[in-house]
């Protein structure tokens, strides 16, 4: 399915969020034909200081994946990324900021079933996120769990992670899931950016879906 997608700006706490939303083709941007979208997906990047943006590889995947699902995908730029306002916040400032787009897509789209994903450190915050919204699921794709507080996640919260993640070492992230009874879907040989792999985060994620 191809998408159509725009850039947008919701007002946060430290000033403007930048924000694309991507779309199945049949459903505009301000909501008014919404009937065929299934729900909203918001997507969070990786650290901000160390180059995470809207644009990476692993969130763009993400987003077409749920776009392809039938969702209406936000992905914004954390504090101080792109055209988004103010400094990196260490997850608390980032988390306000999702629900600041979240609370925007609302008004914007109605009361649609909302999934939460996010990469890496957007992963870590999203955890934070789950514990203040009820999401219909959560993704969690490399997520830095041992780097940044990490709540627990509904159980049947999707985490993807690497064999041979060198930044966020796979055994950190089992001591996280282990306690929660939380399985947890291991690429073998993958590092932390899925070089060549993000077709498999694709499928895992599709095939993980309620229809």
């Amino acid at each position: 399915m191809s998408r159509a997608s725009d850039r947008i700006f919701v007002d946060g706490g430290a000033g403007k969020i930048e924000v694309v939303v991507d779309r199945p083709p049949e459903t505009s941007v301000r909501g008014r034909t919404h009937d065929t979208a299934r729900g909203m997906a918001l997507v969070a990047h990786p650290h901000p200081l160390y180059g995470g943006t809207l644009d990476n590889k692993v969130v763009q995947t993400l987003a077409k994946t749920f776009v392809d699902l039938g969702y209406i995908v936000l992905r914004p730029n954390f504090r101080g990324v792109g055209g988004s306002e103010g400094a990196h916040d260490e997850g608390r400032g980032e988390t306000e900021d999702l629900l600041a787009v979240l609370a925007h897509a609302r008004q914007s789209f109605g009361e649609l079933p909302v999934v939460l994903a996010g990469f890496s450190f957007g992963a870590a915050v999203q955890t934070q996120v789950a514990q203040r919204v009820k999401p219909q699921r959560v993704v969690l794709v490399g997520p830095a769990v041992g780097r940044f507080p990490a709540a627990t996640v509904p159980p049947d919260t999707i985490v993807i992670h690497g064999e041979r993640d060198e930044t966020v070492p796979l055994a950190q992230v089992l001591d996280w899931a282990r306690p929660q009874e939380l399985p947890v879907v291991v690429i073998p040989g993958a590092d932390h950016f899925f070089h060549l792999r993000l077709n498999i985060i694709r499928d895992i994620v599709k095939n993980s879906w309620r229809n």
